[in-house]
């Protein structure tokens, strides 16, 4: 690909990416609740709708769910099995490392690393099937946090929290939070693992880091919530504080006295003596005498002071709290939506979601499974007219974007491994999944860039949190490199331009192609003009003398500019 369209392009994406924190007019609500789709939707309906909804669409999987209903759809997702499960594939990966084949010697100590989980991620980003329960689990990594970042961290831990949380995508809430509360990984990652009751002699207090972050980013946030996400206010007009710092300090006596798993538990083996495979996999147990006793009172919630300590039934108490309060449903719907659907949700939306959380029309309260259909099926999200509107949508995190070209261009891994290492340096991706900087994730779901129309607005864009001069350069040289060679160790992860080839002489006909699998027939015409222009510039020779491979060669080199040149502009960056 010629350096001056790559400028052109670097130029577009950039002044697209500025324009995209400005925001617009007008107000992107849609009256009404619950979605009603017609059972031949457009290809553009079904493609927008597979980008919300998977790690980005195939040609096949658009004209597979135009012959059913998006609600169908998602009732046959909702019931795939699991996919590989992480801990499987790297149990299997060790396996393979610590006994290679002939002639070389085993290697009993040899183990996995971050390597081989991000292999494991793309590969099932890209293949799996069970597309909604990934993108969801995918979703649900970025609010209940844990992280590569810490030091401490074990990869097979990781998996395996990984696991779980695709275990409760379309679980219960309730659940959801108790896996998470009680996974050694997160006990690792904020530090409860261990947590020991209160000493008043030495001055010992619980650790109070997952009490605080469990309220303040995985259930109701720092301020009291209107159903519909709004904040609450008091008589002066202030927000209204969801906790205080007794709540925090009370709450983190709840926490104490879990620690590693052991078949035969004694003190040693609760500060992480005697450690195996399953301590890292399995939940944390509870270990009595170093668990408080003392009153606790939380949330309008008091466990009073005993002289039996009973941490099952404590826990039980708190976590019952936390998932009863009323910000819980619009806490997690919106942040839910933010992720798969738009930055900036009505407050009739979010109401809507929050509705299905607090009730699943059966009675049932958390019911995942029915949060995500409403976020999907809501008329907000389904109406396409929304995209015409400069609010609606949110950018697509680096990670989307490099799965969406994945799966339009069919990748694969030339030796089936899928090697592709961490993408989170700025000059490549500035993002890998499980490996955020902290636990408030690369973005914050409130981040608003600073003097931007969006703040003038009162919008977000989480996303933009990552975005600068060097992350954008980053991005595109990583996009062309992949587009180009492929990506990976050795750029063993190939995309296919089969298809694109076969339509390649008729420019127009190409970037229309590229313009549905990547954008959902949402290029503006003058950037289709200007790629459709790029293109064409991009001859093809003809001649006597001519042969198939400098003739396949010129289709292959247009097809690879019109993906390239649409994937670093605000058309595929914004998701509308």
């Amino acid at each position: 690909m010629s350096n001056r369209w790559f400028k052109v392009a670097s130029a577009a994406f950039f002044l697209g990416m500025l324009s995209a924190c400005g925001g617009g007019g007008g107000d992107s609500s849609v009256p009404g609740g619950g979605g009603v789709v017609t059972p031949r939707a457009t290809a553009a309906e079904t493609s927008r709708f597979l980008i919300q909804s998977t790690f980005g669409p195939t040609e096949a999987e658009i004209e597979a769910t135009r012959d059913t209903t998006f609600a169908a759809w998602i009732t046959a997702q909702q019931a795939l099995p699991e996919g590989t499960l992480a801990l499987d594939y790297l149990n299997t990966r060790r396996d393979q490392l610590r006994n290679p084949p002939a002639p070389a010697a085993p290697n009993p100590t040899a183990d996995v690393n971050a390597g081989h989980f991000y292999a494991y991620f793309w590969r099932e980003a890209v293949t799996s099937q069970d597309q909604l329960r990934e993108r969801t689990k995918f979703a649900l990594s970025q609010i209940f946090v844990i992280s590569f970042a810490e030091p401490q961290m074990n990869v097979r831990g990781l998996g395996s929290y990984y696991d779980m949380l695709g275990r409760n995508a379309f679980g219960n809430y309730r659940t959801l939070l108790q896996d998470v509360a009680l996974h050694p990984m997160m006990g690792v990652y904020l530090t409860h693992i261990a947590n020991q009751k209160e000493d008043l002699t030495t001055g010992r207090s619980p650790d109070e880091n997952f009490a605080r972050e469990v309220m303040q980013l995985m259930s109701i946030g720092v301020f009291e919530l209107n159903n519909d996400g709004t904040r609450k206010l008091d008589s002066s007009g202030n927000p209204i504080p969801t906790y205080t710092a007794e709540d925090i300090s009370n709450l983190a006596k709840v926490f104490t006295g879990f620690s590693w798993y052991a078949a035969t538990p004694t003190n040693s083996t609760f500060g992480g003596g005697g450690r195996n495979d399953a301590s890292f996999v399995t939940p944390m147990i509870a270990y009595p005498n170093f668990h408080s006793i003392s009153e606790k009172r939380f949330l309008t919630t008091v466990i009073p002071a005993t002289t039996t300590p009973d941490p099952a039934g404590d826990l039980r108490i708190a976590l019952d709290a936390i998932f009863n309060h009323p910000n819980v449903g619009p806490f997690i719907g919106k942040q839910m939506i933010q992720r798969l659907v738009t930055s900036n949700p009505s407050p009739a939306y979010v109401n809507r979601v929050a509705n299905v959380f607090n009730n699943n029309g059966s009675g049932v309260r958390g019911d995942m499974a029915a949060v995500v259909r409403a976020i999907l099926l809501d008329t907000e999200a389904r109406n396409m007219s929304a995209g015409v509107d400069a609010n609606f949508g949110k950018l697509r995190e680096p990670v989307i974007r490099m799965t969406g070209l994945m799966r339009a261009l069919n990748a694969t891994s030339t030796n089936g491994l899928w090697p592709v290492n961490s993408t989170s340096a700025p000059t490549s991706l500035g993002q890998s999944p499980m490996a955020s900087p902290s636990v408030f994730n690369f973005f914050r779901p409130g981040y608003t860039p600073p003097n931007t129309k969006t703040g003038t607005l009162g919008l977000v864009a989480p996303e933009m949190q990552i975005v600068d001069e060097v992350t954008v350069a980053g991005y595109m040289n990583t996009m062309q490199t992949t587009i180009n060679t492929g990506i990976g160790s050795s750029n063993d992860v190939k995309l296919s331009y089969t298809k694109e080839m076969a339509v390649a002489a008729d420019a127009a006909a190409l970037v229309d192609r590229v313009n549905y699998l990547l954008t959902y027939g949402n290029m503006t015409t003058a950037r289709r003009q200007q790629i459709i222009d790029a293109v064409t510039a991009v001859t093809i020779p003809s001649g006597g003398t001519t042969t198939q491979a400098q003739i396949d060669a010129a289709l292959l080199n247009r097809s690879k500019l019109a993906v390239y040149l649409t994937v670093v502009s605000p058309d595929y960056i914004l998701q509308r």
